[in-house]
C-alpha cells in the first residue's frame, strides 16, 4: 500500500460534484477529475470528516466573465478556485468551495505542454483543491511547499511532474 493509497476502503469521504456548464470536455472524464480531487484531499486532510467540492467545467467565455468579475483580470484563465465563505451548519459534509476550469485554455495549455487534456485538468484540480484547503504560492517558501505537495499527489496518481514540463505561461488563476 502506497503512502497515498486512496482505495475506497480507506478513502475519506469527499463528495465531488462535477457540473459541465459549457465547452468541449469529452477528452476529460469525471472519474479522473474526482480521483485527482480525492487524492489532494487525502494528502492534506487524511481521514477528516466528510467534505464536498464542486468542479465546474466551462468555456473561455464564461471563465473570462468570472475572471473579470472576481479578479479584475481581462481574459480567460485555466482555473479559478472559490473557497466557501459561508458558515457551515454542521448538518452535512463540509463544503470546501468551487473549482472552475476553462475548456479551451486547458486544452491549449495541454497541447503546449505535450500532455493529454485530462492530465493537465487533473493537475489544475489538485492545484485548486490545495488552494481551497489553505495552501498558496505567494511567497517562494509557500510556492515550494505547494509545488512539492502537488508533485507528490500527481505522482500517486501516476501522472508526471507538471513543473518539469515547458510552461506555456507563468502562473495560473486561483
Amino acid at each position: 500500500m502506497g503512502a497515498m493509497d486512496i482505495s475506497p476502503a480507506i478513502r475519506p469521504q469527499l463528495v465531488v460534484d462535477i457540473v459541465r456548464l459549457a465547452g468541449a470536455w469529452e477528452d476529460v472524464t469525471d472519474e479522473s477529475l474526482a480521483r485527482a480531487a480525492r487524492a489532494a484531499f487525502v494528502a492534506v486532510r487524511g481521514d477528516a470528516a466528510p467534505s464536498e467540492v464542486s468542479l465546474l467545467l466551462t468555456d473561455d467565455a464564461q471563465m473570462s466573465a468570472l475572471n473579470k468579475s472576481w479578479r479584475g483580470e481581462d481574459g480567460s484563465t485555466n482555473v479559478l478556485s472559490f473557497p466557501l465563505d459561508a458558515p457551515q451548519d454542521g448538518a452535512g459534509p463540509e463544503a470546501l468551495g468551487d473549482v472552475v476550469l476553462a475548456c479551451e485554455t486547458v486544452a491549449r495549455e495541454a497541447a503546449e505542454y505535450g500532455v493529454a487534456a485530462g492530465q493537465h485538468a487533473a493537475h489544475l484540480v489538485v492545484h485548486a483543491l490545495l488552494h481551497l484547503m489553505g495552501y498558496d504560492h505567494i511567497s517562494d517558501q509557500e510556492a515550494e511547499k505547494m509545488e512539492h505537495l502537488e508533485v507528490s499527489i500527481l505522482g500517486s496518481l501516476g501522472l508526471a511532474n507538471p513543473y518539469s514540463l515547458q510552461s506555456p505561461a507563468d502562473g495560473e488563476g486561483q
